[in-house]
């Protein structure tokens, strides 16, 4: 795929419960085209799917009530370890990137001059490979533990497991492009204007070029 001469691609990515969905929110707004792979993951995992076969072999057959997903069973198992997590990426991954890639070229064709990757596991995929830069949104374990509480109705152990399933905050440091510090005192409109102008940046280095 060829898609990012047409246009800007941005990867965006971070811990759970830190904001992303918010960040994506704002570059929306913006005139961004946001895709968001926990969406096209429900779509690929609906009733009778190759991937709702394959989870159901990796994670247990009990995880689909009358042929279809438990999610929260599902996200109970796979969120257990870090090596769980692998495992369901490893089934999903491909299907999603796949789409992930139509995704961005129909933004393009649609006239959109920059599309954004929403992917808790942009580096783990590879997505991160297709973008023009990256950009990870970072929050204190604290603030996010009772974000995630209070987002999916889950307890105290269940919300500390899924944590403790992803990467620190040094390793979207390190990997990512861009830093977004989702937590007070630090403006979250305002460090989005500033992705908006790296994205004209590069835009215009493309031009240029």
């Amino acid at each position: 795929m060829n898609s990012s001469q047409l246009g800007i691609i941005i990867g965006l990515t971070g811990q759970t419960g830190a904001g992303k969905t918010s960040v994506g929110e704002l570059l929306s707004q913006k005139g961004c085209e946001v895709i968001d792979t926990d969406k096209i993951a429900r779509e690929i995992t609906e009733k009778g799917s190759p991937v709702l076969i394959m989870l159901a072999k990796a994670f247990g057959e009990d995880i689909l009530e009358n042929g279809e997903l438990n999610r929260r069973l599902l996200a109970s198992r796979a969120f257990s370890s870090r090596e769980n997590t692998e495992k369901l990426n490893s089934v999903t991954h491909p299907e999603i990137t796949k789409r992930v890639k139509q995704k961005i070229e129909e933004a393009f064709k649609n006239g959109k001059r920059a599309a954004v990757i929403d992917a808790a596991a942009l580096f783990e995929s590879g997505e991160d490979k297709l973008c023009d830069f990256t950009v990870a949104v970072v929050c204190p374990e604290d603030i996010r533990f009772k974000r995630i509480m209070k987002r999916d109705g889950i307890t105290e152990e269940q919300a500390l497991v899924r944590i403790k399933a992803q990467h620190d905050e040094q390793y979207y440091i390190h990997n990512a492009d861009m830093i977004i510090r989702n937590y007070p005192p630090f403006d979250i409109k305002e460090q989005t204007d500033r992705i908006i102008s790296r994205m004209e940046s590069e835009a215009y280095g493309k031009k240029k070029g």
